[in-house]
């Protein structure tokens, strides 16, 4: 039998959602008897379209139905877009149906992260908006509590609704060492969830 693992899912236009993603996912690696699986989704069109191929050219490889169903946690992310999460990862999301159905993703513990090209671009409404699906599939949502002493501590990104980063009006700045630690914190905090260790 396989180990168990945490799907970390997101979509990344600029880059920084996409560092976050590794940044979580070494989270997850901390905790033993679990593993992470990176995957993404891809572009739309405006007509709501994949408009890429099957399988991406490098990174991950695009989410299937059965990596969420198969799962033993799920921790999603997205740039914010508006306030809200992208559309990709909505799309992906929104056919779902036959998971929710079957139940399949009920109990699962559940946790989300974001980048803003703004200081106030709407990060904790857009992790928010990720949570709400996850609710109405019955997973267990985790943020991140105050024992994490970068929430007290945070200059651009970082809330008690999950890791969020500040990437800068050109999408430049990379994960300061405090946004990093929230990341990896999140994941461990899924991961450990997931296999029943105290958290």
């Amino acid at each position: 039998m396989s180990q168990p693992f945490i799907l970390v899912l997101y979509y990344s236009r600029q880059g920084a959602t996409a560092e976050m993603a590794q940044q979580v996912a070494r989270g997850i690696e901390k905790v033993s008897g679990i593993s992470a699986r990176l995957r993404t989704v891809p572009a739309i069109s405006a007509n709501t379209e994949q408009t890429e191929d099957d399988i991406p050219e490098s990174g991950p490889l695009y989410c299937e139905q059965e990596d969420l169903r198969d799962c033993a946690g799920l921790v999603l992310g997205s740039p914010t877009r508006f306030g809200n999460m992208a559309a990709p990862l909505k799309y992906f999301v929104d056919q779902t149906s036959s998971l929710w159905l079957s139940g399949a993703m009920i109990d699962k513990p559940a946790a989300v992260f974001t980048s803003t090209s703004s200081m106030h671009g709407g990060q904790e409404s857009t992790l928010l908006s990720m949570m709400l699906p996850l609710l109405h599939h019955g997973m267990v949502i985790a943020g991140l509590p105050y024992s994490e002493s970068g929430l007290m501590s945070a200059t651009s990104g970082g809330t008690p609704y999950g890791a969020s980063h500040w990437a800068g009006p050109q999408n430049n700045l990379a994960l300061d060492d405090n946004e990093a630690a929230l990341c990896r914190a999140l994941g461990s905090r899924v991961a450990r969830l997931a296999v029943g260790e105290k958290v």
